[in-house]
């Protein structure tokens, strides 16, 4: 299970090797994603709180990134943390994200990216439930639901 000392980690001395990576052209990205896709995946946007469609939905499957559909989280670590975006204990997999420092907005953030092909996610913080304390935070529009697994 990652902890915060673990992200941190991830941020000072590199982040794990994921399975695969998945290179596109700025074009490719614009041909394959919505504007609105585009926007926050590929150009780090953030979507309006409570607007996204994963925000409160408790359906079961695993959530894949909406640009290569690599599997990033699972249903069962979802969990409702009332900031407007959907929240996650864990990733799938150790490897499934990438970590870097966020020092945009006048704050230090951990941001987090899906380490296949870089698409912004969202952001992660130490403030989530127990047992690991962490908090993911993904804008909806960077995730597509697949319940079919």
């Amino acid at each position: 299970m990652l902890t915060w000392k673990d992200i941190i980690s991830f941020t000072l001395k590199g982040n794990p090797t994921p399975n695969k990576i998945v290179q596109k052209t700025d074009s490719e990205w614009q041909e394959i994603l919505t504007t609105e896709e585009y926007k926050i995946t590929r150009l780090k946007g953030t979507e309006r709180p409570f607007s996204g469609e994963h925000c409160t939905s408790l359906k079961a499957g695993k959530y894949n990134c909406t640009c290569c559909n690599t599997p990033l989280f699972d249903s069962t670590i979802k969990f409702e943390s009332h900031s407007g975006w959907p929240s996650f204990t864990q990733p799938i997999q150790e490897n499934a994200i990438k970590y870097f420092k966020d020092n945009s907005l006048g704050m230090v953030r951990v941001e987090i990216l899906c380490n296949t092909c870089d698409a912004h996610l969202g952001h992660v913080f130490p403030d989530g439930p127990e047992p690991s304390g962490l908090r993911y935070c993904v804008n909806s529009i960077s995730l597509k639901l697949n319940n079919n697994e």
